[in-house]
């Protein structure tokens, strides 16, 4: 069997100057991120190091550990660095500012302190010779522009004139570092790279596969910001644009860029960046559409995305088709968010009490909807959200979890796919045991499914127009828990009743908040504050709350009781025209 690991310290030295050894930043890395405070900390660690106040450095036993370097052996034979890519360059740099430096100044054991430097910078003949053309480290970072400059700085030392990159500033900072220090010590210049190329401890971790070195990163990596799934997935897109030149190579990441502002805009994953949950969203249409074209069934144990899209050394993200139908789903769901207007109300409303939903998977059942049909029928898609709705509040309300709804919507995949109606057969539940759950359920605030509720309720009257974008609902006790104190209700668990709550507005949630009935009146009908220049204060959105305070002199404990029935009556009525109930 195949070593899959292998871990063995050593010094900066041993790392770089090993004949043959390449090391690559793969195109999927970000770019070099270190600013000055990373590299006056490292630079201060290790000249405190080299030249300890408390006792005389000992060449052979003083170290320091810098950290690890986590890298694979792709089939060009090069090491592919995963992880300690921003310290190995910073290294570099450092390494080629003492090269200047030393290769300008006559000192004692110049030659083999110019060898030393260089064997680890460049690549060499058998003889040591270096060859200042060929260099150790080479990095194909997608989103690098300023990746020429580093190797312009590793050739030639020297940093273009007003380049602003990291790299240069960087290196102009070791070399003036550098400066200070020779001037001020001397004698003690050549000992300084030495001992940091002899002395200082990195812990290599080589292994086998990428797969393995994302996943050692994933599991060690507490710091910083680890590779994401959209990481991986730009750098095989972007080698597909980079074969058809410069051109076409610089249109995909001003693309890439637009795609990115999208995603972060409208997308909030609880895991993930926004650009891996459009890639999870693409990921459930994309197998489909496999499963369905192979006659496949469709496991419902999904897996990972970043499995997923390696599959065949990432053949899915080798056609451009697969990018445009990234962006046309990434603009669906802008659309979405921004109510445009290719959507009817009767849509809108309903997405709109999905965003409220306590699971993210309808996002992307919605999105192999779409995806599978890229137009919207108003009656069908309303059926389709409508069925998907009852499904997971039904699904919620009984507390059968994420998993559970997941394997549901995957069951019903390929009906969605092929546009036939879904039906969810294999979860119908009897209406006494809905009953039952509602009436024991504790609809506390911070429970998801009664937000949901809410929402529902809420929005389910044609009527009933969305808030303003950028709106913020509360949940809005009715019967006030301060008046509660005061006015303490027969049964206290009234109060948490869904009968007691309602969706408003941030704004008038605190300003009605702690009051009684007709105080809180006027603010859901809009009210004007005394005093020169006061603005009205407009009405709430909430059509329910403006006919309540229109209609009602006070909310009592029996109004609550007779709105929660109304409520439970609604919802089950709600299921069992859905189709859910046996």
């Amino acid at each position: 069997m195949a070593k899959q690991l292998t871990a063995e310290q050593k010094t900066i030295s041993e790392l770089l100057s090993k004949r043959g050894v390449k090391f690559l930043i793969p195109d999927y890395q970000r770019p070099y991120s270190w600013e000055r405070e990373q590299c006056e900390t490292l630079w201060d660690d290790i000249t405190a190091f080299a030249f300890p106040f408390d006792h005389e450095f000992n060449s052979n036993n003083d170290q320091y550990f810098l950290g690890t370097i986590l890298t694979f052996q792709n089939d060009s034979y090069q090491h592919e660095v995963i992880d300690g890519q921003q310290r190995l360059i910073t290294f570099l740099l450092m390494l080629r500012a003492f090269y200047q430096a030393a290769e300008k100044t006559e000192f004692l054991n110049k030659e083999s302190v110019l060898s030393s430097i260089g064997q680890c910078i460049w690549h060499t003949d058998e003889f040591r010779n270096v060859d200042k053309t060929s260099l150790k480290l080479n990095s194909e970072v997608a989103s690098d522009e300023d990746i020429a400059e580093f190797q312009n700085i590793l050739e030639k030392g020297e940093a273009t004139k007003g380049n602003k990159s990291n790299y240069a500033v960087n290196y102009c900072l070791f070399q003036n570092w550098i400066k200070d220090f020779k001037e001020k010590h001397p004698s003690e210049f050549s000992y300084l790279p030495m001992r940091i190329l002899n002395n200082c401890i990195l812990l290599p971790i080589d292994v086998d596969s990428q797969n393995t070195a994302l996943r050692i990163f994933t599991t060690l990596n507490d710091r910083g910001m680890p590779l994401t799934d959209s990481d991986i997935f730009r750098a095989q897109l972007y080698k597909l644009f980079k074969q058809d030149g410069r051109q076409s190579k610089e249109l995909f990441v001003k693309r890439w860029k637009a795609l990115a502002e999208l995603c972060e805009k409208n997308f909030h994953p609880r895991k993930g960046t926004p650009l891996d949950d459009l890639f999870r969203r693409y990921m459930y249409y994309a197998k489909t559409r496999r499963a369905v074209e192979r006659k496949e069934r469709i496991s419902d144990t999904f897996s990972d995305q970043r499995d997923f899209y390696a599959e065949n050394n990432y053949e899915l993200l080798r056609d451009k088709e697969v990018y445009k139908d990234l962006e046309t789903l990434a603009q669906f769901w802008d659309e979405v968010a921004n109510r445009n207007n290719r959507f009817p109300p009767n849509v809108l409303r309903r997405l709109y009490m999905l965003s409220y939903s306590p699971y993210s998977s309808w996002s992307y059942v919605v999105s192999l909807y779409f995806m599978s049909w890229r137009e919207i029928d108003e009656e069908y898609f309303c059926q389709f959200l409508d069925k998907i709705m009852a499904l997971i509040l039904m699904n919620a309300l009984l507390d059968s979890g994420k998993q559970n709804i997941r394997r549901l919507f995957v069951m019903e995949f390929k009906n969605i796919y092929n546009g036939e109606p879904v039906k969810f057969e294999q979860y119908l539940q009897k209406e006494s045991l809905i009953r039952s759950r509602l009436r024991e359920m504790k609809f506390s605030n911070n429970k998801p499914i009664t937000r949901a509720m809410l929402a529902w309720w809420t929005f389910r009257d044609p009527s009933q127009e969305l808030p303003p974008l950028g709106t913020y609902l509360h949940i809005e006790h009715i019967y006030a828990k301060k008046r509660h104190e005061f006015e303490s209700l027969r049964n206290p668990d009234a109060l948490e009743f869904l009968g007691n709550k309602t969706l408003l507005e941030e704004g008038i949630n605190i300003r009605a908040a702690d009051y009684r009935f007709e105080d809180k009146k006027k603010y859901y009908l809009g009210w004007q504050p005394l005093g020169k220049g006061k603005k009205y204060q407009p009405a709430t959105f909430n059509l329910e709350l403006r006919s309540l305070a229109e209609t009602h002199d006070d909310f009592t404990e029996e109004d609550i009781s007779a709105r929660n029935e109304k409520i439970f009556d609604a919802f089950i009525e709600y299921l069992r025209e859905q189709g859910l109930l046996l």
